[in-house]
């Protein structure tokens, strides 16, 4: 009842102060507390008052920025992120004790009055003019909510905290103005919830959940008696009394709180002794979060996830709005991750590869007909630790989502020139005869430009001539036919198929080059972007982009949009499956076979550049597809003779050296998951 009272008695006071708004300004004057530095500045109470009636209404309770949760697609945590460290709890979900405290510390009265607590203004008053300083203040909690909200809204700009803090007749008025509005629109209970969850608790620990965690490692509803006591002195002066650096001053701090509590009667005095008589107690809990502490090498998918946040219109129509929408947090962020599909992809590139050799692999797999992300990582783990050989460049995505410049595809770009090729008409039993190297057939690109025949392309293998139908030469990878297949299928169609793949540019976002080096794999694109192009094949044409959140939800519990995979169909069901079944015969008895599976179906490519300097097996099943690299990521230099997995390799191919992390790889994924086929398709 008392504080339906003191709300009632508030909003009459409330109203009268707004006809009589030099009285006001008198009561905001006397607490700002500062009455010889008004005088000597010559404020008078008229203009106190007429900035008071022109100061605007509208305060409202900001939306505060606070921890968001990135989950897996089993609802496992991969990492904690955010701006501030804060958990916004309702008032049920804090313990009583801390919020005795913390009246009974800083506004005893607090339930008594309302906006302004004049007692507590004429107090500060007398002792303040007899002294003729700023010793005491008199600002209610409701005050000192307002203010935190302004020092809460000016982040981590010192110039604007400054401001913020800043004790001016103007900013008392301010502070006093929307005091009143609160307490016209809120509940005690409300206004000390608020407080408690915007309030700084020193070690990076905003809100009172955040700081039971960090000191004592329980909930902010579990905090017993001694601990309340702390966190609600705490909250005067987080560095002085900061209980990490400075526990003495801590306990002391403490133990007045405590003091305070018996003295008006809300515990007993034997209650405050004992507590007294306690030790701090801390449990303190070092903050956890950031992509760096994810597992299972999840730190890439990590940052990607923060990347799509940032840079997707679901999120935001502009770069601000989607900051804002990251910054303030809240979100819990449900992913495409599968945690079976990442420890094996994780087990896999760690076990070929090691952290501290020149060359790194890096590899992602998609789900056919969703587009859905199921694993990514690498051999280098996530960080900033040159000396750990950690990075943060995702080896598997574009330089716009966290990525570098991308990889020379090599062979890997066969297929989608097959794809054209029989989208164009031309059939599986197309043949060409061929020398071990030719002169590059003349081709135009789509906007008409000619190559003349000029340069030479050539096969890997002197070996690699005579008669090839268009599933021989994908087995094998011969050069010679593919450029005689890109010829007859035009440029330009290649480059249309490529487009509908979702390669629109280089990973380093520079133009596509539509050349005749295309079919040989010449563009710099990624390991995600190739997994989700043989994802197309296995879903028999539909095209997804890749996706890795799957639903987003705010810190009110409502939905977020979120990205789509855009599916569609990009290919003909036939063109995808005969392409299948090209791919088939590349692990059944071609470059891949060292990448088959074994008990069930799979298809896919080798993949080896000039030199060595990057090699590739891009694969798919039914269920999965997968693309892996192998690659020099400093100014590529040639594989071959590098030292990789703790081994000299002699010669470096996409078969024997990228096809056994990505069988190991997906070996594991699928562990446990019904083998699925692929449609008969009978080749020539």
């Amino acid at each position: 009842m008392a504080e339906k009272r003191a709300g009632r008695g508030m909003r009459k006071f409330g109203h009268g102060l707004r006809l009589i708004g030099i009285s006001v300004v008198a009561g905001v004057v006397a607490a700002g507390i500062a009455l010889p530095a008004v005088a000597a500045a010559g404020l008078g109470a008229q203009s106190a008052a007429d900035d008071f009636e022109n100061l605007p209404d509208d305060f409202k309770t900001p939306a505060l920025s606070q921890a968001s949760t990135i989950l897996d697609a089993q609802g496992g945590t991969i990492a904690t992120v955010y701006d501030r460290d804060r958990t916004v709890v309702p008032g049920d979900q804090i313990s009583p004790l801390v919020k005795t405290a913390l009246v009974d510390i800083e506004d005893n009265r607090f339930y008594e009055h309302g906006a302004i607590d004049l007692k507590g203004v004429l107090r500060a008053v007398d002792k303040n003019a007899s002294s003729g300083t700023t010793a005491q203040g008199a600002s209610t909690l409701t005050q000192q909510y307002v203010k935190n909200v302004f020092v809460d809204e000016a982040g981590d700009d010192p110039a604007k905290v400054q401001e913020a803090q800043r004790q001016t007749i103007g900013r008392k008025i301010q502070e006093l103005k929307y005091a009143i509005k609160l307490e016209e629109t809120l509940s005690k209970d409300q206004i000390l919830t608020n407080y408690l969850n915007i309030t700084f608790f020193g070690e990076k620990a905003y809100g009172v959940e955040a700081a039971a965690r960090r000191y004592f490692g329980v909930h902010a509803k579990d905090l017993t008696l001694p601990q309340a006591a702390m966190l609600a002195g705490l909250e005067q002066s987080p560095t002085n009394y900061d209980p990490v650096v400075n526990p003495t001053a801590a306990k002391e701090r403490r133990d007045t709180v405590l003091r305070k509590m018996a003295e008006y009667g809300h515990i007993t005095k034997e209650q405050a002794q004992q507590a007294i008589a306690t030790p701090l107690g801390l449990n303190v809990q070092a903050p956890q979060q950031g992509c760096i502490l994810a597992k299972q090498g999840e730190g890439f998918f990590c940052d990607y996830v923060r990347k799509v946040v940032l840079t997707d219109p679901a999120f935001g129509k502009t770069a601000a709005e989607r900051q804002a929408v990251w910054k303030r947090g809240g979100l819990q962020i449900h992913t495409t991750l599968d945690p079976k599909a990442q420890a094996a992809l994780y087990t896999s590139v760690t076990g070929h590869v090691n952290a501290g050799e020149q060359a790194a692999t890096a590899m992602s797999i998609v789900e056919p007909g969703t587009g859905k992300i199921l694993a990514m990582g690498q051999s280098r783990p996530y960080g900033v630790d040159d000396k750990q050989h950690q990075t943060q460049i995702n080896y598997n995505a574009t330089k716009a989502m966290g990525g570098g410049l991308g990889f020379p595809t090599g062979s890997t770009f066969k297929p989608i020139v097959a794809a054209a090729a029989l989208e164009s008409g031309l059939t599986p039993s197309q043949s060409y005869t061929t020398d071990y190297s030719i002169p590059w057939p003349a081709m135009k690109d789509c906007s008409g430009a000619k190559f003349p025949s000029s340069g030479q392309v050539h096969n890997d293998s002197q070996s690699l001539t005579g008669q090839f139908t268009m599933k021989t030469a994908m087995a094998q990878s011969v050069n010679t036919y593919f450029a005689k297949l890109e010829a007859d299928t035009g440029l330009c169609n290649v480059a249309q198929m490529t487009n509908k793949l979702g390669i629109t540019q280089q990973a380093g976002g520079e133009k596509l080059q539509v050349v005749p080096s295309m079919t040989l794999g010449s563009n710099d694109l990624t390991p995600l972007t190739m997994a989700a192009v043989y994802a197309a094949f296995a879903a028999h044409g539909t095209y997804c982009a890749p996706t890795a959140i799957t639903s987003v939800t705010g810190p009110d519990g409502k939905p977020l949009a979120v990205p789509q995979a855009n599916c569609s169909s990009v290919m003909s069901t036939d063109t995808a499956d005969t392409v299948t079944a090209m791919l088939k015969g590349v692990v059944d008895d071609g470059t891949g076979k060292m990448a088959g599976l074994t008990g069930r179906d799979s298809a896919g490519k080798t993949g080896t550049t000039n030199e060595s300097r990057q090699v590739w097996f891009v694969g798919y099943t039914p269920e999965m597809a997968g693309a892996t690299v192998v690659s020099d990521t400093d100014n590529p230099k040639p594989l071959d003779g590098q030292k990789i997995g703790g081994k000299v390799i002699d010669q470096a191919f996409g078969g024997t050296l990228a096809g056994p992390i990505w069988r190991d790889a997906m070996d594991g994924a699928l562990d446990g998951t019904r083998a699925g086929t692929f449609p008969p398709v009978q080749l020539p």
